[in-house]
């Protein structure tokens, strides 16, 4: 497939404009990103996408891109799981109804959607579609998908190649959030075990459960620990090297995530992202100047522990095994438990309402709700547990929570306005941060002001006004001679009128684009495909055949049998985890193969491909 012709495809990648990516789990969550400062939001329609649980109407989408629109910010929606065929009518007239509702792109996962009459809407390749070497994404870019998302997995290096193979598609980079610890797209463990597929949106997160870990000879060498459970993305501190690398899109992960959390994690990266790109002279792609009203801290929402994931290769320890929940920040230690009141060693100021954790001695995560402070005595409402040289956390701080959800979060586009007195009465234009522009006019004649400073300053101060607009005055010129006697609702209504009229000009210049896909026949990288290639309808089959794909398996919900089948690919390796790497100076007397068993008996075998530093997990029973 291919752009139709005439269609310019990108800018030159010295030159592009830069996005940061929030999340959308409903539209008040949408709302306050891009009023925290993200110039794109991708949200989930009410069916087909990969998060089941983070659903919206056509209705709130179409009122999401209203507001996001104003500030020339764009709205992506995910339908990005597999179809069956009797679905793909039904995903091509959601799509339509999207496209007719103003939506900026669609994400897609199934390639039988590229087969079929979609309107001329931009496509973007999910990272359910394993984008992971320069070979796919140039591919991908060549048949018509306007952005490619990135597996997380990738270093500086793996992006660097992928840009200089595809030098114009728009890439698409996680760099905060929850980590799926297989490759995305390439995970069949939820299906396996219990039928839920994470590629139909019904990921039943078993690398969030607590497995044991034996060898050949049934050794436990772990027992009962969530041992594929990893820590959270977060590369805030990166970003410089990410635009240097040529990423075009940098996403929050989070659509099942609350609004403290969205507008936390966004006001972040909005400041973290403005200070790398005001180094290197680029912009980003929407408009306006955001205030978020607290401090932004990503520490304080949820997280597992942070990680760089493999950005810079493999080092640290990436996993989080003693529990996928929040554990916070550490507090202090239990020095004194007398009945109802514990004493910690701290320097951290408590409050009521905050939530604390800590590790039993089983090593269990347990929590309480602070009910009372007393310097750095607590009332727990749950005193059990908290027993001298306990470590405690603090996983709720309720006081800074209560701030970001009780902050008011505006953003503003630059107005320059100038209010001009001629022949035909008041003429006021505006021209806003991107150069466009209205007028209004007031006919006159107008009587001289009694008091001429008065009236001038009635001029300035109701003309600075702009209410709830998108608009916030940051210059304004009055050249009027001699000063007018204009009533307070004739200027109010002036200035109405010139708002209307700007923001009408807006969106006749917003940036947009329209893509028609014609189809071609540039080979597939690869000649086979098993049921790893996902492929679940005729038309997803007919796509990969006219690119010279030559073998085609059913993708696995087709209803294969998984048993000692490949369900994970990982970069994450137990063995280095744990330290029995013989390549990172571990060592290990355990026979393998290793594997992992579930509270129900369910046996996966760990193979190691230490050749491409992967883990596999096969499915035994």
């Amino acid at each position: 497939m291919r752009i139709s012709p005439g269609k310019k495809r990108n800018k030159a990648i010295g030159t592009r404009n830069i996005e940061l990516l929030a999340p959308a789990k409903d539209l008040e969550c949408g709302r306050a990103a891009i009023d925290c400062g993200a110039d794109a939001l991708y949200v989930g329609a009410d069916r087909y996408g990969a998060r089941e649980a983070a659903g919206n109407s056509v209705e709130d989408i179409a009122a999401l891109v209203e507001h996001a629109h104003r500030y020339w910010a764009r709205v992506y929606v995910a339908i990005n799981t597999l179809l069956f065929d009797d679905e793909l009518e039904d995903a091509v007239q959601l799509i339509g109804e999207l496209y007719a509702a103003g939506v900026d792109g669609i994400i897609i996962q199934d390639t039988g959607l590229l087969e079929c009459a979609l309107p001329p809407i931009p496509l973007i390749a999910s990272t359910q579609m394993h984008n992971h070497t320069p070979e796919k994404v140039a591919f991908l870019d060549k048949v018509g998908l306007r952005r490619v998302i990135l597996a997380r997995e990738l270093s500086l290096e793996e992006i660097r190649a992928i840009r200089e193979a595809a030098p114009e598609v728009e890439l698409e980079c996680f760099v905060h959030g929850a980590l799926c610890v297989s490759y995305s797209g390439q995970c069949y463990l939820s299906y396996a075990l219990g039928g839920r597929s994470a590629n139909r949106g019904q990921c039943a997160q078993p690398c969030r459960k607590t497995y044991s870990l034996v060898d050949a000879k049934g050794r436990e060498i772990e027992a009962q620990r969530h041992l594929l459970s990893l820590k959270d993305m977060n590369l805030s501190p990166y970003l410089g090297e990410m635009l240097d690398a040529g990423v075009t899109s940098f996403k929050i992960e989070g659509r099942l995530k609350d609004i403290t959390y969205v507008a936390n994690v966004v006001a972040h990266y909005r400041a973290k992202l403005d200070e790398a790109m005001a180094e290197r002279g680029l912009r980003r792609s929407s408009s306006g100047r955001s205030e978020p009203g607290f401090t932004p801290n990503p520490v304080k929402t949820f997280n597992r522990g942070y990680t760089d994931y493999f950005l810079h290769g493999r080092k640290d320890h990436i996993g989080s095994p003693d529990t996928p929940k929040m554990i916070g920040e550490a507090v202090g230690r239990v020095v004194r438990a007398e009945g109802n009141r514990i004493t910690l060693n701290t320097t951290i100021e408590l409050h009521p309402g905050d939530g604390l954790c800590y590790f039993d001695r089983e090593g269990r995560l347990d929590g309480t709700v602070v009910n009372g402070v007393d310097g750095r005595t607590i009332v727990p409402e749950k005193p059990e547990g908290l027993r001298v040289g306990t470590i405690v956390f603090r996983n709720h701080d309720h006081e800074y929570l209560e701030q970001v959800r009780k902050s008011r979060h505006e953003r503003h586009i630059g107005l320059a306005l100038r209010a001009l007195l001629t022949t035909d009465g008041l003429l006021l234009t505006g021209t806003d941060e991107d150069g466009v522009t209205a007028e209004a006019v007031l006919p006159g004649p107008f009587d001289p002001a009694r008091d001429a400073d008065r009236a001038l300053e009635n001029l300035r101060k109701q003309l600075s006004k702009t209410g709830d607009s998108a608009f916030e005055v940051t210059a304004l010129e009055i050249d009027v001679e001699p000063a007018p006697f204009v009533p307070l609702s004739a200027l109010n209504g002036l200035r109405r009128d010139l708002l209307e009229k700007l923001g009408a000009a807006r969106e006749a210049k917003r940036p947009r684009e329209t893509v028609s896909i014609i189809p071609d026949e540039t080979p597939y990288p690869e000649d086979q495909l098993t049921y790893l290639g996902n492929v679940l309808n005729a038309r997803a089959k007919a796509f990969y055949r006219r690119h010279g794909v030559e073998a085609i398996e059913p993708g696995a919900e087709a209803g294969g049998n998984l048993r000692d089948r490949k369900v994970m690919t990982t970069r994450y390796c137990l063995k280095h985890q744990m330290n029995l790497c013989p390549r990172y100076g571990g060592h290990s007397d355990y026979e393998e193969p290793l594997a992992l068993v579930d509270d129900k008996g369910h046996r996966v075998e760990l193979r190691f491909n230490c050749k491409r530093c992967e883990m596999e997990i096969y499915f035994a029973h």
